[in-house]
């Protein structure tokens, strides 16, 4: 389909243990905001590694208008390298793309900042809470400036106060920089905080169940969970994982 960021067409995956995932279809536009929920092993990270190039479906077709220069991933665990400062981490996807390295670095620490890490440009990752370590790693997500964010579960390992945060921190740079976002999660109150359109998938193999679009802009307002939209998009969608899938996982 024209004007698509990635989509998923009648994809299939396959391991040794049988079918994990699909048949799923899902279209992306650009600068949209998707969440994907459901329980463990229902192929939520199997559809986000297709988006990003990781992994090749074993049927199906999957369509990327943004390429590995414009595709930037976010795992659960942040992935920096021990020995590089916290701006030599940000800025090792500019270097392996040819920029100059004072451009890089300086783009670096701009990133940092953006992250709210201003002033931790020379700290090693051990050096880092676990919360700062993620947040570098979002910052080196984004100092490429990518048209397709794909997060799996960024937050899974972090206290309340530092979850809700940092999905602020996303939110705000996702209205800044407009990139197509992918969210995974079993979170289903984080996933409507976050998402433009909750994607509901079932136990493995993973297919969608139900889809709930939701209201309200990107960066959202302070109070936005306690409203009553909120509370009832949170309830339509805890009524898909009941109805399909049982408790989420």
């Amino acid at each position: 389909m024209p004007g698509l960021i990635a989509s998923l067409s009648a994809v299939e995956v396959d391991y040794a243990r049988g079918r994990v995932l699909g048949p799923v279809d899902l279209a992306l536009a650009p600068g949209e905001i998707v969440a994907l929920v459901g329980p463990s092993g229902c192929g939520k990270s199997t559809a986000l590694r297709l988006l990003a190039g990781l992994e090749a479906p074993t049927r199906g077709m999957v369509t990327r208008a943004a390429g590995k220069g414009e595709t930037s991933v976010v795992f659960q665990a942040p992935t920096l390298a021990p020995w590089m400062s916290a701006a030599a981490n940000v800025a090792l996807p500019l270097e392996l793309a040819g920029t100059p390295r004072t451009e890089g670095r300086d783009r670096a620490i701009e990133a940092l900042a953006k992250v709210g890490l201003k002033g931790v440009e020379n700290a090693r990752p051990a050096q880092l809470s676990g919360g700062m370590a993620m947040r570098a790693s979002l910052a080196r997500a984004l100092v490429t400036r990518p048209r397709l964010l794909l997060l799996d579960e960024p937050f899974a390992a972090l206290d309340e106060i530092t979850r809700r945060a940092l999905a602020d921190d996303v939110l705000a740079l996702a209205a800044e920089l407009a990139p197509a976002v992918v969210f995974v999660t079993h979170n289903v109150e984080e996933a409507v905080y976050m998402a433009r359109r909750v994607v509901v998938m079932s136990a493995s193999p993973g297919r969608i169940v139900g889809e709930v679009a939701v209201e309200g802009p990107v960066v959202r307002p302070p109070g936005f969970r306690t409203t009553a939209a909120f509370r009832e998009t949170a309830e339509q969608v805890s009524r898909l994982l009941a109805g399909n899938l049982g408790a989420i996982a």
